[in-house]
């Protein structure tokens, strides 16, 4: 992105979101957290960007696309131990990296395709079993909804499209088992960033990498969040225990802050 900006000195926020292909909201909400802010303003405190905020915004749209969180992304820009060489390095890796699992997306799909077509599939009966009367199949759809473009939902569907129902009354068994576990630290007044909460926490994710999807830190965060933060797993989790919903993500922040500064 580069350019001779205009005669104010520097491009107009709207000019700088046409080019980079956002929003004005999205450029102020970057100036207001401190991730892009412009190098000036006009009197009237109008902003203006110049070539170097252009370069920046350039390395932050890389990164989000890539589907690092802006905090993840101000701290990888702000480490002034990394060179701009190093930058695009670090980004030919994960370009490559993600040509490869995009492959490997491919042939997931094809394989879920599959087993819709052999009907590799839970009855409601089935799934109303195995999941207990709370249990509503427009959940599913909803969850398609929502993540269904996503490259953990394509994962998902390619393994528990041959799941039967031996393999859901394990996983159900596996998470029922680990939910005790998680009253039982939250009622001896574990504290959720202490070592018997963080790992709990941990077992939680390596749960649904090893049955689902391979659930990264940023992912499992986000979860953390859906459960404080959506009504519906809230009262699943405070149904066990009052505090519970609470406690776990606190856990889940703590393991991923502790594992990925490890």
């Amino acid at each position: 992105m580069n350019g001779d900006g205009d005669g104010d000195g520097g491009y107009p926020v709207g000019a700088v979101a046409k080019i980079a292909k956002v929003t004005v909201r999205t450029l102020h909400h970057y100036d207001e957290i401190g991730l892009l802010s412009p190098a000036g303003r006009t009197r009237a405190g109008y902003r203006r960007y110049v070539d170097a905020d252009l370069d920046r915004l350039q390395q932050i749209l890389f990164y989000r696309e890539l589907g690092f969180a802006l905090e993840e992304i101000a701290a990888i820009l702000d480490d002034d131990s990394v060179s701009p060489s190093e930058h695009l390095r670090r980004q030919h890796a994960l370009l490559t990296d993600r040509i490869r699992h995009l492959q490997e997306l491919a042939t997931a799909v094809e394989h879920a395709m599959e087993a819709r077509r052999m009907g590799v599939q839970l009855t409601p009966e089935e799934k109303f079993e195995i999941f207990g009367e709370g249990y509503r199949e427009e959940w599913e759809q909803e969850a398609e909804q929502r993540w269904g473009r996503t490259e953990a939902w394509a994962e998902s569907q390619r393994r528990t499209g041959g799941y039967g129902k031996e393999d859901w009354q394990r996983i159900q068994g596996e998470m029922t088992a680990l939910n005790t576990r998680l009253v039982e630290a939250l009622t001896a007044g574990e504290p959720a960033d202490g070592t018997v909460a963080t790992d709990l926490a941990e077992e939680h994710r390596q749960h649904i990498s090893r049955n689902f999807y391979d659930c990264t830190f940023t992912i499992h965060r986000g979860l953390g969040c859906l459960y404080v933060q959506d009504p519906r797993w809230t009262t699943t989790y405070e149904e066990l225990a009052p505090g519970l919903a609470q406690w776990l993500h606190d856990a889940i922040v703590a393991n991923a802050d502790r594992r990925e500064t490890a």
